[in-house]
């Protein structure tokens, strides 16, 4: 990019070590070097940041604010330096200076703002919105400590605070100016104005300051700078002196603990009543300060105007954490800006879009109105109207089945205040994120909603970011796909369709596959300097890197891997190809069977790996503190991806698109985006096995699967089982895995044995298994096979998501540099 002056570059570089640290630039760790390289990359982006604000006002630019719990965004001094076309000229400086650029990202901690899969959509939507051209902030919380950082301690999954904030953020800037206040708790008074309209006035609240914490979200080479906004919390009041000299040490700093408190983790666990009220407390404090910033920011852009709100803002809900925008909307509309209810809820339903990202019963979230109405007193009258209203329009609609219907659709029913319900009504639009899963809300678990609004519901398949999945994560396939088809598709995915044409060369095969082998080499290197593990980079890397939960089936993958080593064990002389199996996943801090699970992988892989006689032919291997940073290294070395959740519970999915992209093929259920990454490359290069949708939905209708049939009958699959109870992996405790022998067995754990079907699919799992490591000994076949996958990603980038929600949602227009 040419505003790189490179001496006037490694000047500022040299300057700010001596200005942070008060030492030569020679005289610093890579840490501290790290904080002086990124505080020059950020100084190069300001310009940028300030003209794309200037420009956007100029031009009245419709804004989209993107609410979300989590913003899953790795780390951003290599991305930035990407999307600022400048990677070779930073290189050539930083070489110059003596110091190493993959070493200096390396001492970037991975910003601890998500989890999983519903953050990193977050991340890629920002990374498209700013390389598209629109006006977008996103708008979170800035967790002190994240979700956790997981270590492995004796095969055990423990939680330990993720303190990655500890040095600061040098692409942060804290906009103190524009701190709101949010408040909790007290209640609520009538006054009646003297032209007769009622005024609510809240009283004896418990106040807390959220202050902004801005980032740079960097366009690719198109001077285009959005924002990432975080909020941080703070007590109106920190310190009681008063309360102090009277001996009340604690009572003086209660508001300085609970303000922290709400921005200390990511999803406290919440199987207490202090943990739910904590996690309301967080969605009310990030969504009230980004609703109330954002109204007052046009109000004072357009002369006072609140009317016309929906016109230039948009809200978006990343599921139902942020639902309760819907009702803070109209507080601050009716109570700040004094509109009649119909006024504020023709602006609020015309601003707010939703987006559902599961069918699971236990993410639409639902509180009790005890802790609703006590933590949010004026909120919860809003949501008591919107619901009263919206149980007379269905009466209206439907006077024979009012009743039936609004049982199923209230939001406020059986004591409980349903956030995904709030969502629909008070939402112009609402889409699902892949063809299958909007097609089973339509049907099944929204169906009601779907009859009464059929126009507020569409499909946006997810996407994710082709330049950080390919560009900066695999340098080396993203150069050699250059060199095939020029660089267009860094912009405009569907560009890598071109490849398909090299499928078939023997030249390219080879080239492709000599670059995975280099990936894997990279991989191996990682595993063995963090687990202690040789793998044999000859070997398959079968690759099953996710969130841990029963439905995507771990499980059902370590069973898989018992039943190998037993055939392994039974049968020295077969012939078998060697096998890496990679595991990566964090499993939530209360989910007990989750965290067994995670017990159950590293007990195998104990036992496994250290077998000499099975002479390597498998390696097991659980990849720890799974995270952006150590998906960037394990992706694009995968040869199989594995996609392996109950057909019908996976919402879309987002790491089967960044294998496939990195040139994985897929073992998968019809579930989820995987339907139509099939349709995209094509039946015949995937392994697909297991129930439908269909079938799944119909078995769990008339209940009539019985896993035991299956125990019975199957002696094989028996002695896997039986292997959890016997002592097996955990000699010291035979009892250890009694609750997953369980699960899948009887209704001990659960009300339904084997609820996620994993017994019912093992079979054909194992099969789809044993024919894709036949595949993969032809060479030739995977080679195409493989650039196939890649040639056919182009449909799944968060650029083609992005533009829909553009087309059919948002109604933004483009930023004019």
């Amino acid at each position: 990019m040419q505003k790189f002056d490179k001496a006037m570059l490694k000047k500022e570089i040299e300057n700010n070590a001596r200005k942070l640290f008060r030492r030569e630039l020679t005289e610093l760790n890579e840490k501290e070097a790290f904080h002086a390289v990124a505080a020059a990359i950020q100084n190069q982006i300001i310009d940028d940041w300030i003209l794309t604000i200037k420009r956007a006002e100029e031009e009245d630019r419709k804004r989209v604010y993107y609410l979300s719990m989590e913003f899953l965004m790795g780390r951003a001094l290599g991305n930035n330096i990407l999307n600022l076309s400048a990677h070779e000229e930073v290189k050539e400086v930083i070489e110059e200076l003596g110091l190493n650029l993959s070493a200096l990202e390396d001492a970037e901690p991975d910003w601890a703002l998500g989890n999983g899969g519903l953050g990193r959509l977050a991340a890629c939507f920002l990374d498209s919105l700013a390389t598209l051209g629109y006006w977008a902030c996103g708008c979170g919380i800035r967790y002190k400590y994240g979700f956790f950082k997981q270590q492995i301690v004796d095969g055990y999954q423990k939680e330990v605070a993720d303190d990655w904030l500890k040095d600061g953020n040098p692409f942060e800037i804290r906009r103190a100016e524009l701190a709101k206040e949010v408040r909790f708790s007290g209640w609520v008074e009538t006054v009646r104005e003297p032209d007769g309209r009622l005024r609510f006035v809240h009283k004896g609240y418990q106040s807390v300051e959220a202050i902004p914490y801005d980032t740079p979200v960097v366009g690719y080479d198109n001077h285009i700078v959005d924002t990432l906004r975080v909020w941080d919390a703070k007590a109106k009041e920190t310190f009681s002196l008063d309360e102090f000299d009277k001996g009340n040490y604690q009572k003086a700093v209660e508001s300085a603990n609970m303000a922290r408190n709400i921005v200390e983790v990511l999803y406290p666990n919440d199987n207490h009543y202090a943990g739910k009220e904590l996690r309301l407390r967080q969605q009310y404090f990030f969504i009230s300060a980004s609703v109330q910033t954002a109204v007052d920011y046009y109000v004072k852009k357009h002369d006072g105007d609140v009317k016309h709100l929906a016109d230039k803002v948009a809200f978006q809900l990343n599921d139902t954490h942020p639902t309760v925008a819907v009702a803070e909307l109209m507080r601050v509309l009716m109570d700040d800006y004094h509109l009649t209810w119909d006024e504020a809820w023709e602006i609020t339903v015309n601003t707010c879009a939703y987006t559902n990202h599961t069918i699971m019963a236990e993410a639409l979230e639902k509180w009790p109105i005890e802790l609703f109405s006590k933590l949010l007193p004026r909120i919860y009258q809003i949501v008591e109207e919107i619901n009263r209203r919206f149980c007379e329009e269905v009466r209206s609609k439907y006077p024979d089945q009012a009743e039936s219907k609004i049982a199923k659709m209230a939001i406020i029913y059986d004591g409980q205040v349903k956030m995904a319900h709030l969502a629909i009504i008070g939402s112009h639009a609402v889409n699902g994120v892949a063809a299958l899963h909007t097609e089973i809300l339509k049907k099944q678990e929204l169906r009601d909603f779907y009859e009464m609004y059929p126009e507020k519901f569409s499909n946006k398949t997810n996407g994710i970011t082709q330049r950080r999945w390919l560009l900066h994560a695999n340098p080396e396939l993203a150069e050699w796909v250059t060199e095939k088809i020029g660089d267009r598709w860094i912009t405009d995915l569907s560009q890598i369709e071109k490849l398909a044409v090299y499928a078939e060369d023997k030249k390219a095969q080879s080239e492709f596959m000599a670059i995975k082998r280099h990936n894997k080499e990279r991989l191996a290197r990682y595993i063995f300097e963090h687990n202690g593990i040789k793998v044999n980079v000859d070997s398959v890397f079968d690759v099953m890197v996710k969130r841990l939960h029963e439905y995507k089936r771990q499980l059902m993958n370590i069973l898989h891997v018992m039943y190998l080593y037993n055939q392994i064990k039974d049968h020295p002389e077969r012939e078998f190809y060697p096998h890496t199996f990679i595991f990566g996943a964090k499993a939530a801090a209360g989910y007990k069977t989750a965290k067994l699970t995670i017990k159950l992988i590293n007990s195998v892989a104990e036992v496994i790996n250290n077998d000499v006689s099975i002479k390597d032919k498998i390696k097991v291997v659980f990849i720890e503190d799974y995270k952006v940073s150590s998906a960037e290294v394990i992706i694009p070395a995968a040869d199989f991806s594995e996609q392996i959740s109950t057909a019908s519970k996976e919402a879309s999915g987002t790491s089967n698109m960044k294998l496939m992209l990195n040139g994985a093929l897929t073992i998968g259920t019809m579930d989820g985006a995987n339907v139509e990454i099939i349709k995209e490359v094509g039946a015949e290069n995937a392994f697909i096995f297991g129930m439908s949708s269909d079938e799944v939905i119909e078995l769990e209708h008339n209940r009539s699967y019985k896993p035991m049939d299956i125990f019975n009958n199957d002696q094989e699959i028996r002695r896997v089982l039986m292997q959890l109870v016997n002592g097996f992996y955990s000699p010291e405790d035979p009892e250890l895995f009694r609750p997953l022998y369980d699960s899948l067995l009887n209704t001990k754990e659960s009300d339904v044995a084997d609820r996620y079907f994993i017994l019912k699919d093992l079979r054909a799992y194992m099969q789809a298994q044993e024919e894709a490591v036949k595949h993969f000994q032809d060479r030739e076949w995977w080679a195409k096979a493989a650039i196939l996958n890649t040639a056919h990603a182009g449909k799944f980038s968060s650029d083609r998501t992005i533009e829909e929600y553009v087309k059919d949602i948002w109604h933004l227009d483009k930023i004019e540099m």
